[in-house]
């Protein structure tokens, strides 16, 4: 379900308990740049902007940068005697676009998000990707609105629960399996792209993997994601547990 503007602001805000002294960033950070490009192209080109000026891209940058900043501080006082080795994959995988999907899924991101009708005929609502992006986008805008502390309240909220459940380092999925499978003196797996669509700013990538008749397929905003989805789909069919 969408919500119209006034109700996404409404409920961004109180999923992010956060009320914006600046509401067009918020307003920004929910506006994909679809929505921007199907805008009157005459008024564009008399105020002859950018391509993407006012859309969530700007703050995306800034909220990627905010939340590697978090998660660093706080991997670092949660485990005080791991060094770069352990920590690293730690922090790749919260900030992963696989998590902040998953986070944008808690806010109930999706519906708030302002996207152009074609692209959402075309499904983009739905793709981790666009999710993930956003959910960038809206650290950057609570960076800019109220500095670190609102970022840093968010991340730790929402957040919690994944960096108490990893007692161990984590691994991607790719791993684990090429891991599982040398333990079972199986060969490697082959993963193979099996299409490729949708628009150069929304694409979809639809991957497989295979090994010894086994075969796991995933779907994903770009083809690494999507190898890793393919993944996890082949260790669960070999009843691995995967964890997230």
């Amino acid at each position: 379900m969408k919500l119209s503007h006034t109700e996404a602001l409404a409920s961004m805000q109180a999923a992010l308990r956060h009320n914006f002294k600046k509401p067009e960033l918020l307003s920004e950070a929910l506006t994909h740049r679809s929505a921007v490009s199907g805008r009157d192209p005459r008024r564009a080109r008399r105020n002859q902007r950018p391509k993407g000026s006012g859309s969530n891209e700007r703050l995306e940058f800034i909220g990627d940068r905010v939340l590697g900043l978090l998660m660093a501080e706080w991997l670092l006082e949660r485990y005080p005697d791991e060094q770069e080795g352990a920590l690293g994959p730690r922090h790749a995988h919260l900030v992963s676009r696989t998590v902040l999907a998953e986070i944008a899924d808690q806010v109930g991101l999706s519906a708030s998000l302002q996207i152009s009708p074609h692209e959402e005929d075309a499904g983009i609502r739905r793709l981790s990707s666009i999710r993930a992006d956003a959910m960038e986008a809206l650290l950057g805008a609570l960076y800019l609105d109220g500095g670190l502390e609102p970022a840093r309240r968010v991340v730790h909220q929402y957040w919690q629960s994944r960096i108490e459940s990893a007692d161990r380092p984590h691994k991607e999925p790719k791993t684990l399996l090429q891991e599982y499978m040398l333990s079972q003196g199986l060969p490697l797996p082959h993963y193979e792209l099996l299409s490729s669509d949708g628009p150069s700013h929304a694409p979809v990538f639809r991957v497989s993997v295979t090994t010894m008749g086994h075969t796991g397929t995933g779907e994903a905003g770009s083809k690494r994601l999507a190898e890793s989805a393919a993944a996890t789909a082949l260790l669960k069919h070999l009843g691995q547990n995967v964890a997230s």
